[in-house]
């Protein structure tokens, strides 16, 4: 027995253009949907967050979504069809459309933002109050682990707590390659990071990393906050536990010292990440975080946008409103070497969506390009930087990173970022000491089966009882509370501690 619907109720149709919809809501075969031309019949199941066709797309046709190309018709497909990776491929150089890429135009905001924030001595402001234990190479990771559990049950008042940052790597690599160099650009930042208020770095003393060179390059001023220790000179790896302990519990009793202060809202710094990814976050929680992006900028702060697999294909979108063409090369300087380095490594740029992506109605990479870009808003491109770097605010900034989450997060936190928005259709736990991350759901049911996780519900978008602007300023809001401390689900239930994943590059030898 079919059922009769309303556009309204079974549709999103999200561009004049486009010649599918998204399914709001679960559709059965044969079901009816009462469109202002006509009646469109459901030809096929088609769950909630897929595609349908609204009238017939020939074999070789653009297949279009948000008035852009997301693939070609491979089949022919009748209006009502499922659309999907069965009647749809990807193939190279797509023409885009130009549709509304133009940066926004400047606005007003009256009374400029704040936040309660830590301010640093080198003027950076933190939104946490960690201390720091960090593996100059995977050989102390075992024991920053132990430094780090040790003070926590300790017990270390005045201070959110002790994060102990280890990874695989920091030997087996070239002493001068690009690996290493990368491996201490992101180390680096992590340690002069203002969440943390003082870090020790353990290293084991005999790694291609080595601990002085490492922090013997940072600024004076960063220096000072940071101690060191070698496993091999403290005589092994319990006399280097018993000194590192004896290191966190003096940091911390001086981190106990700070105060929270009001601070413009030019000193937060956003990394916009998505995961997880549905057929709803191009329509609800990427542009809600883009109307938020849009007003943190407005105010003075600074977005990272990130994952440059996942713009491919919408590049076109951010070269068009580029501060400049310099900026804009930059972006496309960064495009040209992935798509050498994945021809490299016999992969293609095209093949990213997950399976979890597929099964949650995204089709092809262009699909996915085109609403993980609404995470930027319709803010000025300012710069482009590479992985781990300073992001050079104020503006939107876009860091070169992988597309894969933890990855490219450890990257924009390095790079600054003091809070972190992760918006998710399937439902990602991802936290990320010491920086606090919001996630972000597309979707109404995914939130409430996720409530212990999700921090923020863009779904009403879906629903029909939000608009984008309206869940931007509320997630605007809820950015600036988080800031100021603010707890996110993740720290509610000590989640986080295991997310620094840095981009590996080089031979592992």
């Amino acid at each position: 027995m079919s059922t009769e619907h309303t556009q309204a109720h079974a549709l999103i149709v999200l561009h004049a253009s486009d010649n599918v919809a998204v399914a709001r809501v679960a559709l059965a075969e044969n079901d009816r949907i009462a469109r202002p031309d006509a009646t469109l019949i459901v030809r096929d199941a088609i769950a909630a967050g897929h595609k349908i066709a609204l009238r017939p797309i020939g074999p070789g046709e653009l297949v279009l979504k948000y008035g852009q190309p997301i693939g070609v018709a491979s089949a022919p497909i009748a209006p009502g069809e499922h659309v999907h990776g069965h009647n749809v491929e990807m193939r190279a150089a797509l023409p885009p459309q130009a549709a509304g890429s133009e940066a926004a135009a400047p606005v007003g905001v009256g009374e400029p933002a704040t936040f309660e924030g830590y301010v640093r001595a080198d003027g950076r402001v933190g939104t946490r109050n960690y201390i720091g234990v960090i593996s100059s190479v995977n050989c102390s990771a075992t024991v920053c682990k132990a430094i780090a559990q040790g003070a926590e049950r300790a017990g270390l008042p005045g201070i959110d707590g002790v994060v102990a940052i280890t990874h695989g790597s920091g030997c087996g690599m070239s002493g001068d390659g690009e690996g290493l160099e990368l491996l201490r650009r992101t180390l680096r930042g992590y340690a002069t990071h203002p969440n943390f208020a003082a870090v020790l770095v353990v290293g084991l003393g005999c790694e291609v990393n080595q601990v002085e060179p490492l922090v013997g390059a940072l600024a004076p001023a960063a220096r000072q906050r940071v101690r060191t220790l070698t496993i091999q000179e403290a005589g092994g790896t319990r006399e280097a536990i018993a000194q590192g302990a004896a290191l966190v519990a003096e940091l911390a009793a001086q981190a106990a010292t700070a105060q929270r202060s009001t601070v413009p809202v030019s000193h937060l710094v956003v990394g916009l990440q998505c995961g997880g990814s549905d057929g709803y976050s191009g329509i609800s929680a990427n542009p809600a975080l883009g109307a938020a992006v849009d007003l943190l900028v407005r105010h003075g702060g600074t977005a990272i946008l990130s994952e440059t697999p996942e713009i491919y294909g919408a590049e076109h979108l951010l070269l068009a409103r580029a501060a400049s063409p310099a900026v804009a090369e930059r972006l496309l300087a960064r495009l040209r070497w992935w798509e050498d380095y994945a021809a490299r490594n016999g992969a293609e740029l095209n093949n990213n969506p997950s399976p979890g992506n597929k099964a949650g109605g995204i089709t092809t990479i262009l699909e996915k390009s085109l609403g993980a870009v609404a995470k930027g808003g319709g803010s000025t491109l300012t710069d482009v930087v590479e992985y781990a770097q300073p992001a050079s605010g104020p503006g939107l900034v876009f860091m070169d990173t992988p597309g894969y989450d933890p990855v490219s997060a450890t990257g924009q936190v390095a790079g600054g970022a003091n809070l972190i928005c992760f918006t998710t259709g399937r439902g990602s736990t991802y936290g990320c000491k010491p920086t606090p991350s919001l996630k972000l759901a597309t979707n109404t049911p995914m939130f409430e089966r996720m409530r212990m996780d999700m921090d923020f519900n863009a779904g009403g978008i879906v629903d029909g009882t939000l608009t984008v602007a309206q869940a931007g300023e509320a997630l605007f809001r809820l950015m600036l509370e988080t800031a100021s401390g603010r707890r996110t689900l993740s720290e509610e239930h000590d989640l986080g501690d295991n997310e620094f994943v840095p981009w590996q590059l080089g031979a592992v030898m």
